[in-house]
């Protein structure tokens, strides 16, 4: 069949290949951005010390990519639908690059927080982009495998990252971290110029600026009130006044949406049933995964001490459970018990793992980790494989750049609550635990900021520092394995809603 005749067009490239290569440069391109999300966690102790950044600081340089990226991801596949998803892809990669190599240039964080952002943008045009391609140009009969492809490439990109990361961070500084973004795009631009066929929507609706502006704003807002509360007070006025901001923008978001002809999310979307559990269970299994993430590095690297790739290594076995189980147990369970119950399973494995995470102390060897993470990777999986498919499944093919980007934005959203909610919860219970007694201001100040600069600090403060840090990285896993269980009973509830439709 066509690509006419599915409702998209297909236009001239200078080299389209077969379908292999296709799925091969989309799943760069994804790994390119999705890994950025993740990999520089492995570089925040070095970041910490070579900037005085703040947890709070340290926060932002990690989410502001992910912030941006999430409350773009809708208008950037509404782009490629309406100009092309070659062209979105080519544009979106040359920003990324382009940010990843002014990064380079300053070690001050507010600089670094800056050009996450810039970073993020160009992800917004990239991410839609590989997965829309792929649903428009593969026939039906290969869709499902190669979907599933791409979910084990968007999962374990995370993996790719930190490791890269780990490695280069054994030879050269944090800047060396921006420098592989730079190569991988360039390499994504190269092979998208080769082998990926341009396609549009010949019908795609206005770009709703608005709508954009209305959830950025919002998004922006709810994730600098929650990272900012534990300095400020979680009852300070600013936080409470922001937080209500924040949830007043998005609800205002949906009555507008709901309201326009041609929305930039039609909120109607979540009455199937499908779309609702897919979005909710990838929503919050990447709240848990990106925020746990976020914090098992700094636990490894500042509490146990580990190096750059070790503390990487390590997490090397969440891609064991998470790769094999995507690319083949997870469809095989959809087809055969149903994409929720799949779902709910792998959800209810993550929180476990997570609930057995939260047990790691000072003094844990790698053995309790190990033991959690091929589990945590599994039931991502899980989870993840059917709830991508029933999203995309949901939309006609011509909407395929929203459909993906909807996946896409619970991805990142997810990703950006989990470490702006499970950090502020960590540092919530670390400042509120610090001994400081004995500290002159300055000194206790530093403490407060971060668990790197009161290494620095003398014995006795460290000791506290890194106890502290403990007890709020449990506590915030906890936070994580209880959310994780809370989403497996909405999508419970979500298919006992209605018999007449099978999720």
């Amino acid at each position: 069949m066509s690509l006419e005749t599915r409702g998209v067009t297909e236009q001239s490239s200078p080299r389209v290949a077969g379908h292999g290569p296709v799925l091969v440069v989309m799943c760069l391109a994804l790994a390119t951005v999705v890994s950025a999300v993740a990999s520089l966690n492995v570089a925040i102790p070095s970041i910490a010390r070579d900037t005085h950044a703040t947890l709070t600081q340290l926060s932002w340089v990690v989410d502001a990519y992910a912030l941006v990226f999430a409350a773009l991801l809708l208008p950037g596949g509404a782009v490629g639908d309406r100009f092309g998803r070659r062209k979105a892809l080519l544009v979106g990669l040359a920003v990324f690059g382009a940010g990843s190599a002014a990064a380079m240039l300053e070690a001050d964080a507010t600089w670094l927080i800056a050009m996450r952002a810039v970073l993020g943008l160009g992800a917004a045009l990239v991410m839609p982009a590989t997965l829309s391609t792929i649903t428009s140009t593969f026939p039906a009969a290969q869709r499902a495998k190669a979907v599933g492809t791409w979910a084990g490439v968007a999962g374990a990109s995370a993996i790719l990252g930190l490791l890269t990361s780990g490695v280069v961070l054994e030879w050269w500084s944090w800047r060396a971290v921006f420098a592989v973004n730079v190569v991988l795009a360039v390499a994504a631009v190269v092979g998208t110029l080769r082998a990926v066929p341009e396609s549009a929507d010949p019908e795609a609706p206005r770009l709703d600026l608005t709508g954009a502006l209305v959830a950025l704003v919002s998004l922006a807002v709810l994730v600098y009130s929650i990272i900012e509360a534990p300095t400020r007070g979680w009852t300070d006025v600013r936080t409470v006044v922001g937080l209500a901001a924040a949830l007043v923008g998005l609800a205002g978001f949906v009555v507008v949406e709901a309201r326009r002809a041609e929305p930039l999310l039609d909120p109607r979307l979540f009455t199937y049933r499908g779309f609702a559990a897919g979005t909710l269970t990838i929503t919050v299994q990447f709240f848990a995964f990106f925020g746990f993430i976020f914090l098992v590095l700094q636990y490894l690297q500042l509490v146990l001490a580990d190096s750059p790739l070790v503390a990487a290594l390590s997490l090397v076995p969440l891609a064991f459970g998470l790769m094999p189980t995507a690319r083949v147990l997870a469809p095989r369970l959809a087809d055969r018990i149903g994409t929720a119950r799949t779902s709910v399973a792998g959800l209810v494995i993550a929180s476990a793992a997570l609930g057995w995470l939260s047990t790691l102390d000072s003094g844990s060897s790698y053995w309790p980790l190990l033991v959690g993470l091929v589990p945590l990777g599994a039931g991502m999986a899980l989870a993840m494989t059917p709830a991508t498919a029933a999203i995309t499944d949901a939309l006609p093919r011509e909407k395929q750049g929203v459909g993906s980007a909807t996946n896409d934005l619970a991805r990142e959203l997810g990703g950006a609550l989990g470490i702006a909610v499970l950090g502020s919860v960590l540092q919530s219970v670390y400042r509120s635990n610090l001994d400081v007694n004995g500290l002159s201001a300055p000194a206790a100040d530093q403490a407060r900021s971060s668990l790197a600069l009161a290494l620095r600090l003398g014995p006795q403060v460290a000791a506290s520092a890194a106890n502290s840090f403990v007890d709020g990285f449990r506590i915030a896993l906890v936070v994580g394995a209880a959310a994780l269980l809370v989403a497996a009973v909405g999508v419970l509830a979500l298919q006992l809603s209605s018999r007449a439709d099978r999720l």
